[in-house]
């Protein structure tokens, strides 16, 4: 087909990277148009992005006949009503997770989707798309570790961006809803089955205002999965020395480890300090090749007409298991998923 026309909606910090991405990085496609509230954001798009179609209203750019697809990367709660009504409008879409902050929000965005086979509706779990867990998948589908029956996995946000987060966490959803669905969504890939109960607890220690907020600044969740297979997730928003992010996948046959170190690259930094590796230090910068070639996936499905493997499916069941890993949070009992 022709290039892929392409509206974003969100210009907010994963945003841009997805705007710049499909201005710049991606052949076959090209950005052009934008929704955003705020003059900031608007004329970021028109001064930085070079586009003359800036909107305020998302149904006004999805109204846009020259229109092929729509990036949607707006707040959460905005995600499903605006899945449909682009797919009602004939629009591809590719939505940033989550899919919806309730349940409800996410089967209107699965009504749309079976309303609309035709068109490609993708769901931005990002981490399916980073090199290192494509690579352990592919490990573990051929039988590298035998059989996976326990995945570890944590997730702890910088302490230098914990301002943002304690403004944020009295509208997040909680701990595990706002920091954990990647985790929830992995689990399930690389165990090939589905979450049956989980037990959930949190605690504050350094930032009392997440507790006065309702939240936790950290969460810890253990999960039986239908298979008999076993899954922990370590969720946190005060690691001092940058983003960490750590899978490990434990098999009959062997163990596979992600990014057991947070490494920003393979350098060693000798110094005062002694013999160091710097750590990463923001979800952008760790996944920036992930953002793109999950991208990169959406407009050749567009092109190609076919189906991505990351769905409404996939993003209803990490919605679920959210769900169901904050109400054992909250209650303190094992609750059936």
């Amino acid at each position: 087909m022709k290039e892929l026309r392409v509206g974003i909606a969100g210009l907010g910090r994963l945003g841009r990277v997805h705007a710049a991405n499909l201005a710049h990085k991606i052949p076959g496609a090209v950005l052009t148009a934008a929704c955003v509230p705020g003059a900031d954001s608007q004329a970021y798009a028109r001064q930085e992005l070079g586009l003359e179609k800036v909107y305020g209203d998302f149904r006004e750019m999805v109204a846009d006949p020259e229109l092929d697809a729509v990036a949607i990367v707006s707040p959460s709660g905005e995600h499903c009503w605006q899945i449909e009504a682009a797919l009602d409008a004939g629009k591809h879409v590719f939505s940033e997770k989550p899919l919806g902050v309730t349940m409800e929000q996410c089967l209107q965005a699965e009504a749309a989707v079976a309303r609309h086979p035709e068109l490609v509706c993708m769901l931005g779990f990002m981490r399916r798309y980073d090199k290192s867990y494509a690579y352990a998948k592919e490990k573990i589908t051929a039988g590298a570790i035998g059989t996976p029956y326990l995945v570890k996995s944590t997730g702890i946000d910088p302490e230098a961006v914990v301002e943002g987060a304690i403004r944020y966490s009295g509208t997040s959803g909680g701990i595990f809803l706002d920091s954990a669905i990647h985790d929830m969504d992995l689990m399930r890939w690389f165990l090939g089955s589905e979450a049956a109960e989980v037990y959930a607890m949190g605690c504050t220690f350094k930032h009392p205002d997440f507790k006065a907020a309702g939240d936790d600044e950290t969460g810890v969740a253990v999960y039986k999965f239908k298979n008999g297979a076993m899954g922990m997730v370590h969720v946190g928003r005060t690691a001092p020395y940058g983003y960490h992010i750590e899978t490990e996948i434990v098999g009959t046959e062997g163990t596979i480890r992600i990014s057991a170190v947070p490494e920003k690259n393979r350098a060693m930094v000798y110094d005062v300090n002694g013999a160091r590796t710097e750590c990463v230090e923001s979800f952008p910068e760790r996944f920036a090749e992930a953002y793109l070639t999950e991208m990169e996936e959406f407009v050749r499905c567009v092109r190609e007409g076919r189906k991505p493997d990351t769905g409404v499916a996939d993003g209803i069941y990490a919605t679920r298991v959210g769900y169901a890993t904050t109400e054992a949070w909250k209650t303190g009992k094992i609750v059936k998923i």
